[in-house]
């Protein structure tokens, strides 16, 4: 489902739209505080829009199907519009980035899921004429800066991402790479901020939140993180998406 996501600032203006899961979400989440904070207006409007970033799934065929589309819907801005960048990032922007640079010319920058550790970077550089409007300072894609999009009072919190289960039918893997979590203490750190800002409902979400903590803990650490989360007072309401049945598992 296709999610436009809003924040408002200075001059030039933005566009971020979403497709795909919730992991996708918070992805773009982070992306709107990136653009926040480095100065840019973001807008719904996609008519005044002079930067469009298209967040992409590239998960089954029908996702590909949607980006695409929605690619070729976006490129007509760029005649009808304000749009003088069009930007897709994302998962299928990993997958096929060298497909979307041959066949898409209206795209001006692609970047990977396996890129965003050095968004800024390359950003800024694709904006090196013109990056007097954006702040100097580096700025990460962090959890704790993003732009929470989700019905009031309820947001995401990512705990993992990546997956080492390698299914036939999954390119889960190819594209995000092995599991990788995060540590308990970070995901606790994030939660207390998220409900300092009024957030009473998490929604805690990985591609499979039954393996979380294995990679770095030698164990899976699911149980022992929301035993945590669970003592954060004013939070009302925990829920656990992407769950596999596991042995041995508390």
């Amino acid at each position: 489902m296709e999610r436009v996501i809003i924040m408002e600032k200075n001059k030039i203006k933005a566009s971020v739209i979403t497709l795909g899961c919730s992991k996708n979400e918070v992805d773009s989440e982070m992306i709107v505080g990136f653009l926040f904070n480095k100065g840019l207006e973001v807008t719904t409007n996609l008519n005044e829009a002079e930067i469009i970033i298209i967040n992409t799934c590239g998960f089954i065929e029908s996702a590909k199907e949607e980006a695409i589309n929605t690619i070729l819907d976006a490129a007509s801005y760029k005649i009808y519009g304000m749009c003088k960048h069009l930007i897709v990032v994302g998962c299928l922007a990993k997958r096929y980035k060298a497909d979307i640079i041959r066949e898409f010319k209206e795209v001006d920058l692609v970047i990977g899921v396996d890129e965003y550790s050095n968004f800024d970077n390359i950003f800024s550089n694709y904006f090196l004429k013109e990056k007097s409007f954006l702040s100097k300072d580096t700025i990460e894609l962090k959890f704790k800066e993003r732009v929470v999009s989700t019905k009031f009072p309820m947001a995401y919190i990512r705990i993992s991402d990546g997956c080492n289960n390698n299914c036939n039918y999954c390119a889960i893997p190819l594209i995000r790479g092995k599991l990788a979590s995060r540590k308990i203490e970070d995901i606790v750190d994030e939660a207390n901020y998220l409900v300092s800002r009024g957030i009473r409902e998490l929604v805690v979400i990985a591609q499979d939140t039954t393996s979380y903590g294995i990679d770095i803990y030698g164990k899976p650490m699911l149980y022992e993180l929301l035993k945590k989360l669970s003592k954060i007072e004013e939070l009302k309401w925990l829920r656990v998406l992407y769950m596999y049945p596991r042995k041995n598992y508390r």
